[in-house]
């Protein structure tokens, strides 16, 4: 039978195998570095092919209920990637020749664009735009406009009979605007064309400038575009300019680490190896078949800062090494060996955390997890590896580096006095504010959004052309930009079933005074039209017929419009048109929904959520809300689990874990004050902060447990492990916050949220690693006092 190891044999194993790794990697260090330029060089040709891409069915959770109802009625409802394009007459209204015949301009455009259903397309000046009219025949629906009509027949009289038949239609608020000054065209886009291929939003977003806004907006009509395809697109060239923002945070924080090291190759190296990295990745997406998505733009270029974080460790190790009298070899030997482990405990740890975003059934989403978790997974070689090899190769003499060791001295002076946190009494200090700190963000986070806060797209700033179309047209038609389909199931042939129509304007009744809710057209709703139009317009009889064939004559009917119902009835539909799209009304609208559904059943009727770009995002909201609290556990367990295996010992998992647990809460806080809404955009950030806050957990209690396995008590052995580490914790908290603070210039609103965010996540998780995580470890070796000596990882002994 086999002895377990002790763990003197697994601290011997790791020591044994790490100086045969060292020995290997500076052996051959030449012929590593060629293979990895060389490497470099093939990923960049791929890197350089790599494409934004978007898609919406990318943002639909896989298996969702509201997903299956969207894709199981998606050719009989309303569809939910649609565009609205509105004809504003910027003087007087609608109703002249030349505005209407602007109108039908537009409309043919639109009819001919690709991935256009022109089956879906709907205007005054299409065929099923129909208008009811009572007459000596009986009931007759023709359409608004007369095929045999053309711009050149646009008279007085005939504009005028227009503008009656689309009042008298009910056109007014959907396809007129209220003020008469507009008119809509409503269009549905295909996801795939005929053969199969995708749409590419970002292209169709040029196509929708230079075809409809550039060719028919002047100083007389103004052109509104909204819809999913328009707002993806108009992120996307707001997105291209993250390189500008990008590249003045990378000359920022090349200044900074300069202004640290006084070293132009000791500048490059960190931010040489991070861009390695990030050409690798971008190769890879390539390679995999993946674009870079709009909202996830910002992924690769976190993990960017990530990679300049354990650079500025690794130069920091260097310089302090050459002090010692080491030779630059010497010294990078002792760099690779020294943070091979705990810069690779670090960055799995990252890696776990981007990992767990796999569990949100979301695709794009999923895409986002391989994305960071490529470039985190390359960190590991380019940071831990390349860097210390190509500094190996470099010549530094000790005057350099005790030049650069006083200035540190010199900087880190008011270090001494932070240190003194690890003294008990100020621990205790520490940890009570900590603990109230805590507490009151749990407190004030409890209620946070999770999905969009702001009306119109949240991704860009109230003033981008977008919100302010969506503005415009959300408070001149009565439709809304945003609406939840319902369905309503019945048995096949239900087109006599009575019961299916009176449940449903109940239905109706109950949720269109809602808050929330600013119309509602239903099956039922038509059902009340028809039959009053059928009785002669009597308003008494605008109510759903009971007589199973006088039901069934308007079922037929009502057929001819697309989006109520299928062919034998056995489905039906309500859309309830929303005020916006915040998370707060979609999810009121949708338990208002599942109420109604609870406390009213009807035998053979059921009630399924739901359809419409409203479904589709309440859908988003619900896996993001479920998946949340499960994977921040994960990630929490697995970094319990690396830093146990590593350290051994539970004051190690409290001193790293708690710090982090309360800056991820205090995060949640400044969202909510901040108003941004935890969404698939917002969530990685959160995640990412998790991975930067346990880098400075793990280089600080790194220098600890050295100190400690030396003999130094806990005071001093904090005192210690600050003086080294805290300099190069604290200088690229500042650095990496201030770079990611140019965000909050952008164009989009997202990538300014994001560097508000961040860069507060990057300085809160410093704060509590240089402050709480110290505090704790005092006193967790006070209460719970070590039994035999501390031993040092084979990674500290060297």
């Amino acid at each position: 039978m086999l002895n377990p190891m002790s763990v003197d044999d697994v601290d011997g194993f790791l020591t044994r195998n790490l100086r045969r790794l060292e020995a290997i990697c500076f052996r051959h260090r030449r012929s590593i570095l060629l293979l990895l330029g060389l490497f470099t060089a093939v990923m960049g040709w791929f890197a350089l092919q790599l494409r934004m891409d978007a898609g919406f069915e990318k943002q639909m959770p896989v298996g969702h209920e509201y997903i299956q109802t969207f894709n199981q009625y998606r050719d009989d409802v309303l569809g939910a990637n649609r565009l609205n394009i509105v004809v504003k007459a910027r003087k007087g209204t609608i109703w002249t020749p030349a505005a209407l015949g602007r109108l039908y301009e537009v409309t043919q455009a639109v009819s001919f664009l690709p991935n256009i259903d022109r089956l879906g397309v709907q205007s005054l000046w299409t065929p099923n735009s129909f208008v009811n009219e009572i007459t000596e025949d009986g009931f007759r629906a023709d359409p608004l406009i007369a095929g045999t009509i053309t711009p050149k027949d646009l008279t007085a009289e005939v504009i005028e009979a227009i503008q009656r038949a689309a009042s008298q239609g009910g056109f007014v608020g959907t396809l007129v605007a209220r003020d008469q000054t507009s008119a809509m065209i409503v269009a549905e886009l295909l996801e795939h064309d005929r053969d199969g291929h995708r749409i590419d939003y970002v292209a169709y977003n040029r196509i929708l400038e230079e075809q409809l806004r550039s060719k028919f907006e002047d100083a007389d009509f103004e052109i509104q575009i909204i819809g999913f395809a328009k707002q993806i697109g108009d992120i996307a060239d707001g997105a291209s300019a993250v390189l500008e923002f990008c590249a003045i945070a990378l000359l920022l924080t090349a200044l900074a680490v300069y202004w640290y090291c006084q070293s132009v190759r000791f500048t490059l190296l960190p931010i040489v190896c991070s861009l390695t990295s990030l050409v690798w990745q971008f190769g890879t997406l390539k390679l995999l078949g993946y674009g870079l998505d709009p909202l996830a733009v910002l992924v690769p270029f976190l993990v960017f800062a990530i990679g300049v974080s354990h650079g500025v460790q690794q130069i920091n190790f260097i310089v302090r090494e050459l002090s010692h009298g080491r030779t630059t070899e010497t010294a990078a030997r002792a760099s690779f060996t020294g943070l091979l482990i705990p810069g690779t405990l670090a960055l799995v740890t990252a890696f776990v955390s981007f990992v767990t975003l796999v569990l949100i059934p979301i695709p794009m989403v999923r895409e986002l997890a391989i994305t960071a978790s490529l470039g985190v997974g390359y960190k590991i070689v380019t940071n831990l590896v390349m860097l210390p090899l190509a500094a190996s190769l470099c010549h530094f003499t000790k005057d350099y580096a005790d030049r650069a060791m006083v200035k540190r001295e010199r900087r880190s002076t008011w270090l001494r006095s932070l240190a003194r946190v690890a003294e008990p009494r100020n621990a205790a200090v520490v940890i009570g504010i900590t603990v109230v700190m805590f507490a009151l963000a749990v407190w004030q986070s409890s209620d946070r959004v999770v999905g969009t806060v702001q009306a119109g797209a949240p991704e860009l700033r109230p003033e981008a052309r977008f919100n302010r179309d969506a503005v415009a047209i959300s408070t001149s038609y009565d439709t809304g930009l945003d609406w939840l389909s319902v369905i309503f199931e019945a048995p096949p042939d239900s087109c006599e079933n009575v019961a299916v129509g009176l449940y449903q304007d109940r239905f109706v009744a109950a949720m269109q005074y809602m808050p929330g809710v600013l119309s509602a057209l239903s099956f039922s709703g038509q059902l009340r039209t028809y039959n009053e139009g059928y009785n002669e317009g009597n308003p008494k009889m605008s109510v759903v017929p009971i007589d199973p064939g006088n039901y069934a004559s308007l079922a037929t009917e009502i057929g001819r419009v697309r989006g109520f119902m299928n062919k034998d009835c056995s489905m039906t539909a309500v859309h309830l048109f929303l005020t916006d799209h915040k998370a707060t009304t979609i999810e009121r609208v949708i338990r208002e929904v599942k109420a109604f559904r609870e406390r009213y059943r009807e035998d053979g009727i059921s009630i399924r959520l739901a359809s419409g770009n409203a479904g589709v995002q309440a859908a988003v909201n619900e896996e993001v809300h479920k998946s949340e609290l499960p994977m921040m556990l994960y990630v929490y367990a697995a970094i319990v689990i690396l830093v146990a295996l590593v350290y051994r010992d539970f004051r190690a998992v409290i001193a790293c874990c708690l710090p982090l647990t309360v800056g991820t809460f205090i995060g949640y806080w400044f969202m909510k004050e901040l108003e941004i809404g935890l969404t698939v955009a917002t969530l990685p950030v959160m995640v990412l902060a998790v991975g930067i806050g346990v880098d400075y957990a793990f280089y600080i209690y790194n220098r600890l447990q050295l100190h400690l396995a030396q003999g130094q008590n806990i005071v001093k052995a904090l005192e210690h492990a600050i003086l080294e580490v805290g300099t190069a914790t604290i200088f690229t908290a500042i650095t990496l916050a201030v770079g990611v603070a140019t965000w909050m210039f952008s164009e989009l609103k997202f990538q300014a949220d994001m560097g508000k965010l961040l860069a507060f996540m990057f300085m809160v998780n410093m704060v509590m690693a240089m402050t709480a995580l110290p505090a704790l470890a005092v006193w967790l070796e006070r209460l719970f006092p070590r039994r035999g000596a501390v031993r040092a990882p084979g990674i500290l002994a060297h």
